[in-house]
């Protein structure tokens, strides 16, 4: 019992900031943040992960990021808490498989970056995760890496 009290306070900015949740079966992985969910009205909406930046594809470990997060939640249930909704129309939030946040293990694993612009509510616990996988060499870490949004630019 000592130990889910916390879990559920680390949990509790998720659930009261998010302007919607959803469920559903993830039917598709784009890349290493994007991704199509399946709800039980057979309705698929694209999902983009909140706060964070994978590797695009062409550019360094783009495939692996996209391996990590198929290999996280491909055909499985998952919950998002949904904060916002970008210019391409996906929704961006917060996706939760088997009590695991999958935002927060992309980081911890190095395969994505704290988006600094568009993180406005976890940037400090996002920057500290970053920098864990920085100083282990996980990842993208072990070698020098560009970032997506100066990758994009090119």
């Amino acid at each position: 019992m000592k130990r889910l009290i916390p879990f559920l306070l680390c949990l509790l900015p998720l659930v009261s900031f998010a302007q919607e949740t959803l469920t559903g079966k993830v039917v598709k992985v784009s890349d290493g943040d994007t991704f199509i969910l399946l709800d039980g009205s057979n309705s698929q909406t694209r999902i983009r992960l909140y706060g964070i930046d994978c590797p695009e594809r062409g550019q360094d470990f783009g495939t692996a990021a996209t391996r990590k997060t198929a290999g996280l939640i491909a055909g499985k249930q998952v919950t998002v808490h949904v904060y916002d909704t970008d210019r391409y129309k996906r929704k961006v939030g917060i996706v939760i498989v088997d009590g695991m946040n999958v935002n927060e293990e992309l980081l911890k694993a190095g395969f994505a970056w704290n988006y600094i612009r568009y993180n406005k509510l976890f940037a400090e616990r996002f920057a500290g995760l970053e920098q864990e996988a920085r100083i282990a060499k996980r990842g993208l870490w072990v070698q020098k890496a560009i970032a997506p949004w100066e990758f994009r630019k090119r």
